[in-house]
């Protein structure tokens, strides 16, 4: 056999293991990627459970506490200005 014939075998050779590593490479990618997934899933029905069982019902306080405070927030610029006039009138 001579020497182009083997470099060429060797080559052949070399090619086919690099193909073959990067599947089992990709392989094992689309095995953990699997488990990812089904993990993210698991966590996605749990998170599903605990809006369901603890969220929606705060919905209607969390909207009052919201209320009250924009109505808070709506007075303290009048506050505010009977403060800056308070202030003004105060010896020093």
């Amino acid at each position: 056999m001579s020497t182009t014939h083997l470099l060429a075998l060797l080559s052949v050779l070399l090619a086919a293991v690099v193909v073959l590593v990067l599947a089992s490479a990709l392989i094992m990618v689309r095995r953990g990627l699997t488990r990812i997934s089904e993990g993210l899933a698991t966590l996605a029905t749990a998170l599903q459970g605990v809006e369901a069982e603890h969220l929606r019902p705060l919905d209607g306080a969390v909207t009052a506490i919201n209320a009250q405070f924009d109505v808070i927030l709506g007075a303290l610029p009048g506050i505010g200005r009977k403060a800056a006039i308070v202030a003004e009138r105060r010896p020093r």
